[in-house]
């Protein structure tokens, strides 16, 4: 199996108004985005292709948006840790899926 490209734990993902899980995962890997559960579960799937990625116009640094087959999920990738140097998570999951699909940054 290939290393994942971008992987991100404990991520909150929602739809809409509804919350779909508090600790799942954000896996990009072999030119696909996963969206799990915190158990691993499936909760959607895609070819980088056909996912846009961006931020919302509210919120903060820690939230992303992945549109998937037309299907628009809320995920706050924050870490929790305010102090650290590196680049938000929402951020680099948005550089990640841009730099997989060949999209400008």
């Amino acid at each position: 199996m290939t290393e994942p490209e971008f992987t991100a734990t404990g991520v909150r993902i929602g739809r809409r108004l509804r919350s779909l899980t508090r600790a799942g995962q954000v896996r990009i890997t072999g030119g696909r985005l996963e969206l799990l559960t915190s158990y691993g579960s499936e909760i959607d799937s895609a070819p980088l292709r056909e996912v846009r990625a961006g931020k919302p116009w509210f919120g903060s640094d820690d939230r992303a948006t992945a549109e998937v087959d037309g299907r628009r999920y809320l995920l706050r990738l924050g870490d929790g840790h305010h102090g650290d140097a590196g680049p938000p998570s929402a951020r680099r999951f948005i550089d990640a899926v841009r730099k997989a699909t060949g999209r400008a940054t």
